[in-house]
């Protein structure tokens, strides 16, 4: 059985690759520009770059790091949905409310990056999960407002 919900899934993990490529595409030239030679460069940390290399290169590398953060609290409620089958209707709904929120999220960081409108895209999306997980708790343990 399909369920509706791993369409969001799939396009997130799309989206993600996307920006990985996207921040390689980008780093590459300012860490050469900045005198970085990546044949020679050992060890590294999350950051280390900034201040080193364009912000505007740092961006992408910042927003795949987002990526592989609170999503991964989606693939996991939105699995469990799925395999509770709840992954349907209202629910499918959500789930690409909350893909759209974190592609748009992306998109702002990697170009004009203005906080606020950051925040409000991430404040949304967390909504969206935060309704994605009562429903799942309420599916898995047979709980209804009805």
């Amino acid at each position: 059985m399909k369920s509706e919900i791993l369409g969001p899934v799939i396009v997130l993990v799309g989206w993600s690759l996307v920006m990985l490529f996207w921040l390689v595409i980008a780093r590459m030239p300012a860490m050469k520009r900045a005198g970085i030679d990546v044949k020679t460069v050992t060890g590294g940390r999350p950051g280390a770059l900034d201040g080193v290399v364009a912000d505007r290169a740092q961006w992408k590398a910042h927003n795949y790091i987002h990526l592989m953060e609170q999503p991964t609290i989606f693939y996991a409620i939105a699995l469990v949905l799925a395999m509770i089958g709840q992954g349907d209707g209202f629910n499918a709904q959500i789930a690409w409310a909350y893909v759209v929120l974190r592609i748009l999220h992306s998109i702002v960081q990697a170009t004009f990056n203005r906080v606020i409108v950051r925040f409000a895209l991430f404040a949304l999306s967390s909504v969206a999960l935060l309704m994605l997980f009562v429903h799942a708790a309420m599916g898995y343990w047979g709980v209804s407002f009805h």
